[in-house]
């Protein structure tokens, strides 16, 4: 820049800004409220790093457009402050957590304030005050009150490094995903939020709420929804049965062993009949090492035990079968057992081929042959068939038929004969038919398949129940065919690239093919029922509900979503509002004693033993009974950090009101909040923890309304050099020194161009100098330039959009202007800033091109720059002689006949013939032409699968495509 000090431009600005007030909105008189918030940071010691910067300024743009557009924005920030993440820097550092998160937030408000955003700092928060958390306390307290909180024994996961439980949530790949430690599993009492009583309403308001569809879609996987059913299994001889859920009722006759977690509470009451106690509990201690991400996960080898001496009763087919326990099963997921039917789920197969247990099919596909139809009144014809499927190693062909009378290509096929073994119809009809008999068997591909079908050579529609068994040709070996044979087809091997569901006759084609193709002749959809007694040969879908009602089972709806684990044993957090009295068991505080105070004390450090450090701490853990007075004792856990930002941007609008959380009056004009933008690593956490509360609240009678932000929107991340950023690579990009060496608003407008705002960029050192040049070309223009000026320059919030100059605008640029208002416009609604920022580069270029650019024109320009770039378009603003800031113009609107892209019709040829004719935008270039006209269907049909050979392109007119 001319002005090679952004940090004085920004310095000065920042002063005038703060000294006004600029950004703060009275909450009371706003006629157009609009909450604009952002995921608010935990404060750690490194400080900001681009990646928040990233986040913040994303959302301040917008902020600033809202406010350029008429609305009243709010715009508050605060800090994420108790937690793990604190504690642990404090403890390496020596320092108590307290000292350590103060000094933190002083750093990073003074970073936070550098950004030039609409921060509202009279309403900061800090939830690690007590003027906060009371309200957190008091928030578990009306959960409790509501039966949504409650204390229970469960098996949770447990960091050794950490020395506190996680969250299903909070554990990634087995792994805490603060310290990467492997998780064990504990059994504790512990703490939790019945989160699950909300899982129907948190899954359909999904359906109306304006949020990132990557983010509604973690949520509706973590839900998890089944319908289903339970079915009970008796064990035969006991009073004891099992009871399961499932999803699959329709698959019960093919249940041919039974698993149970390895912690269900029914293997301690079987123990006296199970003749092998000492493997089982072997089996249940190196389980409890593991977590539940661990158990489950899909490509671990199963492992389990079976239960010696017991069986349980399948109640469809009253057939005894084992039952095992086994790790993939967990108990806190339906009722900790299952009923496993090898045929048709993909663990449960793994574990019966890996112990040699029965595999019983009894849903098969069900297929209609589109091209050979059934015919109306033509008999009818069940038979079990195979398909033969050889494949001659040497060449990798497939020996197929081509029928003599009709336009058919099969493999080699035929009925299977009563009491005859499947692989022998297989090498049978591969004789009969082409009279090679040297074959090795591969495998058979799975089970049977229904089909229907008229069978031409025949004259008569056919059902039949197909198997194909693949072999590889061992030798050339033949017999002679028969003349019937000969006479119906001959023998032919095809390009297995020609044995395709559309060159073949055969509609279980596609089947035969994938199951080749290495994937499981597990069959996991709907189908036709088979081997089900008497609901064999109904539609599998159909027969759910009767073979539920026929096992006396009942319909249930399931979830995969589990009750919130709140309990920590750590220091750094609310201390939960509990008391325990021996007379009166659990006392909850009374709210008048609130807040309950976190106790100073040196030693913070985690026991690891289940406890918290604050058990040790007599003077906190005595206390007095709030009902009899007499002798208690506190709860010593404190609650999860993702309690406190569950609720923190309703105490944003009513810092001021100190005797309630939040005021009625000022919720119903402030919330739900307009827009709120975060990363989407918080989908499962924060965001689904935020809709819980805030239902709750709504049903309790605190709120009117039931979801917290109307819009949601996910921001990218931030790499360097193709890389995540961490401190263990050493590839951490510090803010500060680029403030400083290029000024903020430099930085705020290289990260939004990197890319796509929901996508994120990588940072490049290189990268951002461009962006410094741009700003310097935009200073140097308005300083340097001679502007045409009218006397009058706009004074006056909303009269930048509307001067009239004397001086002739030119026709192209008044367009360019208008097309760029419209762009920026639209780009600015949607969060596109990187192609805003491209299109405010093209328009300055124009500028810089024209010989008489006008105040009209860069006017313009710097209120479309301000919402990225304050500081320095505040500066220009004001050299152009304007007196108000530029940050209180209205967004200038713009005529949408002029703003109109024009279109022309291209003629699209094929080899010199006209194939198809569209419209595309004047400035359409010779490459983006080329690449819509080969995305045409009607130019797809007619190039085929030929080569393009060149590409003929006449702008404004013609694109030729030679193949």
């Amino acid at each position: 820049m001319a002005n090679d000090n952004p940090q004085k431009i920004e310095q000065k600005w920042a002063k005038v800004w703060e000294k006004k007030k600029a950004w703060k909105v009275d909450l009371n008189k706003a006629k157009k409220p609009y909450y604009n918030l952002m995921m608010f940071p935990y404060p750690s010691a490194e400080g900001l790093h681009v990646g928040n910067v990233y986040a913040f300024t994303g959302s301040d743009i917008h902020g600033r457009f809202e406010r350029m557009r008429g609305n009243d924005v709010f715009e508050p920030m605060g800090f994420d402050s108790f937690g793990i993440h604190s504690e642990n820097f404090a403890i390496k550092m020596g320092t108590h957590p307290k000292a350590q998160t103060a000094k933190n937030i002083t750093h990073f408000t003074e970073q936070l304030k550098q950004l030039g955003a609409l921060f509202d700092w009279d309403r900061a928060v800090t939830t690690s005050e007590p003027e906060y958390y009371k309200w957190t306390q008091w928030l578990f307290l009306q959960l409790y009150k509501a039966g949504l909180a409650y204390k229970a024994k469960a098996p949770v996961d447990w960091c050794p490094s950490c020395k506190t439980v996680l969250a299903d949530e909070q554990v990634i790949d087995g792994k805490c995903e603060r310290c990467s430690s492997q998780v064990m599993q504990k059994e504790l009492e512990q703490w939790f939020f019945r989160i699950t009583k909300y899982a129907d309403k948190l899954l359909k308001n999904l359906e109306i709420i304006d949020w990132s569809e990557r983010t509604k879609i973690a949520q509706r996987n973590w839900i998890g929804k089944s319908e289903g059913a339970t079915l009970k299994f008796p064990i035969s001889g006991s009073q004891f049965t099992i009871e399961v859920f499932t999803t699959r009722p329709d698959t019960l006759f093919g249940a041919t062993y039974m698993v149970l977690a390895p912690e269900h509470e029914l293997v301690e009451k079987l123990k006296k009949q199970l003749k092998n106690w000492a493997e089982v509990e072997r089996y249940q201690k190196e389980a409890a090492r593991k977590s539940e991400l661990e158990r489950t996960e899909l490509t671990k080898e199963k492992t389990g035990v079976e239960l010696k001496g017991i069986k349980a009763v399948n109640p469809a087919t009253k057939e005894n079968i084992p039952v095992f326990i086994a790790d993939y099963v967990l108990a806190t997921y339906g009722t900790g057992a299952i009923m496993a039917v090898p045929a048709h789920d993909e663990r449960d197969f793994e574990f019966a081929t890996k112990y040699k247990l029965p595999i019983k099919e009894v849903v098969i596909p069900w297929l209609i042959d589109k091209r050979n139809p059934p015919i109306a009144g033509k008999k009818k014809v069940e038979r079990r068939s195979v398909h033969p499927i050889v494949r001659d190693p040497k060449t990798g062909k497939i020996l197929c038929l081509k029928w003599k009378k009709f336009n058919w290509t099969t493999f080699p096929m035929g009925g299977v004969e009563e009491n005859e073994d499947i692989v022998k119809a297989a090498r049978r009809e591969v004789k009969e038919e082409t009279g090679y008999t040297n074959l090795k068997l591969v495998r058979v591909l799975g089970g049977q398949v229904r089909a229907e079908y008229f069978a031409a050579h025949k004259d008569e529609n056919r059902v039949s129940y197909t198997t194909a068994v693949l072999f590889e040709l061992a030798g050339q070996e033949r017999v002679e065919v028969a003349a019937k044979e000969k006479e119906a087809h001959e023998v032919v091997w095809l390009e297995k690239s020609k044995v395709n569901p559309r060159d073949m006759t055969h509609t279980e084609t596609e089947i035969w093919l994938a199951r080749w193709e290495g994937k499981s002749g597990v069959y996991l959809g709907e189908g036709v029922l088979i081997n089900s007694g008497k609901f064999n040969g109904m539609n599998s879908k159909l027969a759910m509900n009767e073979i539920v009602r026929f096992a006396k089972g009942q319909k249930k709806t399931n979830y995969h979503l589990r009750d919130w684990l709140i309990s920590r044993q750590r220091y750094w957090g609310p201390p939960i509002p509990i008391i325990y009295c021996k007379k009166c068991g659990t006392v909850p505080v009374p709210e008048k004693d609130l807040p309950v105070k976190l106790p100073e004390v040196k030693d913070f450090r985690p026991t690891g033993t289940g406890k918290s450090p604050l058990a040790s701490v007599s003077s906190f853990v005595n206390t007095k009974c709030p009902k009899c007075k007499g002798k208690a004792e506190r709860e010593t856990d404190v609650s999860d950090t993702f309690l406190d930002s569950a609720w923190y941007f309703f105490r944003y609008p009513c810092t001021e009101f100190k005797n309630k959380p939040f005021d009625k009056t000022r919720m119903k004009k402030w919330l739900p909040v307009n827009m709120y933008i975060g990363g989407q690593e918080h989908a499962v956490l924060h965001l689904l923890y935020t809709r819980f509360i805030t239902m709750a609240l709504k049903d309790m009678g605190f709120i009117d309304f039931e979801e917290p932000f109307k819009k949601f929107r996910a921001h990218g991340l931030i790499t360097k050099e193709g890389a995540k950023m961490s401190k263990s690579k050493g590839n951490v990009v510090n803010p500060d020194e680029y403030f400083v060496k290029y000024g903020a608003d430099t930085v705020r407008m290289y990260l939004m161009f990197l890319g796509p705002f929901a996508e994120g960029g990588d940072w490049s050192d290189k990268g951002i100098v461009g962006i410094y040049r741009f700003l310097t070309r935009l200073w140097n223009f308005v300083q340097e330039t001679k502007i045409q000026n009218p006397k009058s320059p706009a004074s006056t919030r909303g009269e930048a959009g509307k001067i009239q100059n004397k001086f002739q605008i030119p026709n192209e640029l008044e367009t360019l202007r208008q097309k760029t208002i419209k762009k920026v416009t639209e780009d600015l609604e949607n969060l596109r800033y990187n192609t805003a920022i491209a299109s405010l580069m093209e328009y300055l270029n124009a500028l810089q091109q024209s010989n008489i650019p006008t105040v009209q024109h860069v006017n313009t320009l710097l209120i479309l720059l301000a919402p990225f770039a304050p500081y320095i378009t505040e500066e220009l603003w004001r050299a152009l002689g304007n007196k108000n800031s530029v940050h209180d113009q209205s967004w200038p609107a713009y005529d949408a006949s002029q703003a109109k892209e024009q279109r022309l019709r291209f003629i699209i040829q094929v080899n010199g013939k006209v194939r198809d004719v569209m419209e595309l935008a004047s400035g359409t270039s010779e490459k983006q032409a080329i690449d819509l006209a080969l995305k045409s269907r009607n130019v797809q049909k007619w190039i085929g699968n030929n080569k393009v050979k060149r590409t003929v392109f006449v702008p404004g007119r013609l694109v030729n495509i030679v193949v």
